[in-house]
């Protein structure tokens, strides 16, 4: 009869034992799931908000394309059913003053932020704390006498983005490297801070692709003309509705003779300003008239291979210019070039006086188009 107590006692006790380091084990590994699949514990909550200066654009359908007669016979941008994820656009273009913060950066606060390593392709090839390299990325303002000849540019050329009268003016002179370059920066400016108070980061800052622009600048108003709606670019007042160039040697009919400031005409219904007029914003695409039926038609991006210098590509002609896509028209272009359908490009390293940016953000989370 002992030797059957002494035999019990001594089974529960070893249970017990390797009950206790199982725990152990489990506890030593990062808690006590018991060996399930739990997940990792103690992950903090995430909360898509909304970047400052920026509007919500939901998901959607919406048909991509020429809304109206294609005077020039282009034939570059066929109609096609396209369905865009949801993310956030600048609710204007990236004005001199939002500009000269980036500029002043690298000009006065000599502030390193570690996540920034602007050496990871072409497009940067230095060291972006390095003053004497990243001045390139200043606004080019020799573009307002170099765009268009025998006009008097030295006035504007020597104040548009150096006086504070212009502050709120969008910045232009800026090349598609020195935008994405920009994009860049800004992303790493708000996740530097987002980390030293202990939050995730925020998806980068972006350029917007082609047909997330065209989606934006449409403001859910499908097959529309213009952001405002069909047909005309004056209201029932005769007032013009956005900065262009109504008529042969009439600039000025809008208010402006140049560009306006930011939000000097009404928004669209995603409230979006100047997507139509004012100056024309670059895109992250890059352009070929055949692009439209050869991109997916779920969040389309063309990347064309003739002017990628990836290796796999090393077959095709890379003398090629690289054209990035370019939306909008500006304050020196025709009607036609204000619609939301209208195609163009400038190659990436030109900067212009009527071509500016604005950016876009992915949002993470649902795609039902409720997410707002």
């Amino acid at each position: 009869m002992k030797v059957v107590i002494k035999f019990f006692s001594f089974l529960v006790f070893s249970t017990l034992l390797l009950i206790n380091m199982g725990c152990k084990s489990s506890a030593s590994k990062g808690g006590n799931d018991r060996g399930e699949l739990v997940g990792v514990p103690n992950r903090e909550g995430w909360v898509m908000t909304i970047p400052f200066g920026m509007v919500p654009i939901p998901a959607g359908t919406f048909h991509m394309g020429q809304s109206d007669e294609d005077p020039a016979s282009t034939q570059a941008n066929f109609n096609k059913q396209i369905t865009i994820g949801p993310f956030f656009m600048d609710d204007t273009e990236i004005t001199n003053n939002e500009y000269r913060q980036f500029t002043n950066f690298f000009l006065y606060d000599n502030i390193q932020i570690p996540d920034f390593d602007a050496t990871h392709n072409e497009d940067y090839p230095v060291d972006a704390t390095d003053f004497r390299e990243t001045k390139k990325y200043y606004p080019d303002t020799t573009s307002w006498v170099r765009d268009f000849a025998h006009h008097l540019g030295d006035p504007i050329q020597d104040y548009y983005f150096w006086h504070p009268g212009y502050d709120d003016y969008p910045v232009v002179g800026v090349s598609w490297n020195a935008a994405v370059f920009f994009s860049k920066w800004r992303s790493a400016y708000l996740n530097d801070f987002r980390k030293s108070i202990g939050e995730f980061p925020m998806p980068e800052f972006r350029l917007p692709t082609e047909a997330e622009w065209e989606y934006a600048a449409r403001g859910g108003r499908d097959m529309a003309k213009f952001p405002w709606g069909n047909p005309y670019s004056r209201n029932a007042k005769g007032c013009v509705l956005a900065n262009f160039k109504p008529g042969r040697g009439n600039f000025i009919d809008d208010g402006y003779a140049y560009t306006s400031p930011v939000q000097s005409f009404y928004p669209n219904d995603y409230g979006l300003f100047d997507t139509s007029g004012n100056v024309s914003e670059w895109c992250l695409d890059d352009y070929n008239p055949a692009s439209v039926p050869t991109v997916w038609d779920l969040n389309p991006q063309f990347i064309d291979p003739r002017t990628n210098s990836s290796p796999e590509n090393s077959l095709y002609d890379s003398k090629i210019p690289p054209r990035k896509v370019v939306r909008g028209g500006s304050w020196k272009d025709i009607e036609y070039y204000l619609e939301t359908g209208t195609r163009t490009y400038e190659y990436k390293d030109s900067a212009r006086a009527y071509i500016g940016f604005r950016c876009a953000v992915t949002h993470l989370g649902r795609s039902s188009g409720n997410e707002f």
